[in-house]
């Protein structure tokens, strides 16, 4: 895995080389052609030659051997543009030039070969290159986009620089999605595998737990011991199937069944399930809501459900019997507000009271509230846990 990623690393960090040479070769390719002279400062600047090219009244003196170089050439035409002196010019260049000849070869090539002019008082000083040695492209610049020059930098370096940081986030982000996936599915894998092996002997333990409650010659004791023990494996299997459940939303692999519900007659059925169910033996039970019909809502009852008797069922595990449960909704703006009321958990009061949340969003009380906070956001909601006495647990959601 690690020879892996290094390779991964240190291919990122080739083609983000490659990208930036790339990027930066044009930008100079472009710059460069944008403030071209035209090929008019050829190593040494024309008017040194013409400055060591001199007239004694009777013949040109050239002084300047020693900055041509040997595959150049020179020559000079008088105003009526016949060469009056050369030095090294090619055979296949005329001695003779219109005014035409002039204005063409000073802008482009004379015969293919790339040249340089400079205008002095007694005519023009042509200096020449051999053929294919210099590429002429003839560009203007005025001051204002000299000035610019520094901007074109600058533009350059940030493209390069954008386009690798965006190579790499992009590459990046692949690799932690596929790296993702493999960590989900390998946990997927396992807590279904866990989930399989707990629950046969699991069926076994409470199935054993009910007969001994129900043999008649079991002792009170050994019958309380044994709807014990049938109690809390019914606790672990409710585990398990949040376990299944809370990874699966967590992984989004738990597709929402969305129905329209109306609040008020969803709490009632919840209410006479928990009843009739035997959940609430013991308690005293509320149901509370408004007298104006709340809106209807989109969404999965199963999972509504689930999240609602998670808390219900909370009350009962953290409370002891006699005390007040309460269920019921409101509306506040846009959203239908599901709430449990309950007494304190683990006796708690109300300068110590308990936390719902842990800090990294985990539930401090076990995976029924993270549950619980998991199916209010997969619809689009949020929750609430007010500490205290009663703590309460609210579950708000959009409205239809």
């Amino acid at each position: 895995m690690k020879l892996q990623a290094l390779r991964k690393g240190a291919m990122l960090v080739t083609v983000s080389a490659l990208m930036i040479f790339v990027i930066t070769m044009l930008g100079w390719f472009a710059f460069g052609c944008y403030i071209s002279d035209g090929g008019r400062g050829w190593n040494v600047p024309i008017r040194e030659y013409s400055k060591a090219l001199t007239w004694d009244g009777t013949t040109y003196t050239f002084t300047g051997e020693n900055l041509l170089e040997k595959d150049r050439w020179m020559m000079l035409l008088n105003p009526q543009g016949r060469v009056v002196w050369s030095l090294r010019k090619p055979e296949d260049v005329p001695e003779q030039y219109t005014l035409t000849d002039v204005a063409s070869f000073t802008r482009w090539y004379l015969e293919d070969y790339p040249v340089r002019c400079w205008v002095r008082p007694d005519g023009l000083l042509v200096v020449g290159s051999p053929k294919g040695s210099v590429w002429k492209h003839d560009i203007a610049m005025n001051t204002q986009d000299l000035l610019q020059a520094p901007l074109w930098f600058a533009g350059i370096f940030l493209l390069a620089l954008g386009s690798v940081l965006g190579l790499a986030w992009l590459t990046v982000g692949n690799w932690f999605r596929q790296d993702q996936q493999v960590r989900d599915a390998a946990r997927s894998n396992w807590i279904n595998g866990v989930s399989h092996d707990i629950r046969t002997p699991l069926s076994v333990v409470m199935g054993y737990a009910a007969q001994l409650e129900d043999a008649p010659d079991l002792s009170p004791l050994h019958r309380q011991q044994a709807s014990a023990i049938r109690a809390q494996s019914q606790v672990i299997r409710d585990l398990v199937n949040d376990l299944n459940l809370t990874m699966r939303l967590d992984c989004e692999m738990q597709a929402l069944r969305k129905e329209t519900l109306r609040p008020e007659a969803f709490l009632r059925q919840i209410g006479a399930d928990f009843l009739n169910g035997g959940m609430g033996s013991g308690f005293n039970f509320e149901i509370d809501l408004p007298e104006i019909p709340l809106p209807e809502m989109n969404a999965d009852p199963f999972l509504l459900r689930r999240a609602i008797n998670n808390l219900l069922t909370n009350c009962v595990r953290h409370n002891s019997p006699g005390g007040l449960i309460r269920l019921g909704a409101k509306t506040a703006g846009k959203w239908i507000v599901l709430w449990v009321e309950g007494g304190t958990l683990d006796d708690s009061t109300e300068t110590h009271a308990p936390q719902f949340l842990e800090p990294d969003g985990g539930a401090a009380h076990g995976t029924g509230l993270r549950l619980v906070t998991q199916i209010a956001a997969a619809h689009g909601g949020k929750t609430e846990f007010h500490s205290g006495t009663p703590y309460r647990c609210e579950l708000w959601m959009p409205q239809k």
